[in-house]
């Protein structure tokens, strides 16, 4: 199954990805491509203590990750006025400025779920198949 929607100034891309998500009770999905602006960026660089912070317009070049009701892991790409791409793990405060238009692909043969892993701090991919899962 495809979808496709669009959002508006002020939106938050990263809570509307987990929203859809949530309300289309989707079970095991990738980000096809996303694409449109943002008057504000945050998202966590590879390694860093902090997070990329900038109040400024900035064209989305790429949008990628996987996504399920019970959790994502988005990457982003975005590029200046000069042309200067930046990017990384995208959270909450990427704010949308005058549209952003996101196709997702769900895989109705999947199931995602994150568990957390001790050797990387984070809630990471399990992947299974919807019919191994009827099995138990």
């Amino acid at each position: 199954m495809n979808y496709i929607f669009r959002l508006k100034k002020g939106q938050d891309l990263k809570k509307e990805i987990i929203k859809f998500a949530e309300e289309n009770n989707i079970n095991a999905g990738i980000i096809k491509c996303a694409v449109g602006c943002v008057y504000e960026a945050r998202f966590r660089l590879v390694g860093a203590e902090g997070f990329y912070e900038a109040k400024e317009d900035f064209e989305i070049v790429s949008v990628t990750g996987t996504v399920s009701k019970n959790g994502c892991h988005i990457h982003i790409s975005l590029s200046d006025k000069e042309g200067k791409t930046v990017g990384g793990h995208l959270t909450d405060g990427c704010l949308i400025n005058t549209t952003c238009e996101v196709c997702i692909e769900s895989f109705d043969n999947y199931y995602f779920d994150r568990v957390f892993d001790d050797s990387t701090g984070y809630k990471e991919l399990i992947v299974k198949k919807i019919e191994e899962i009827k099995k138990v």
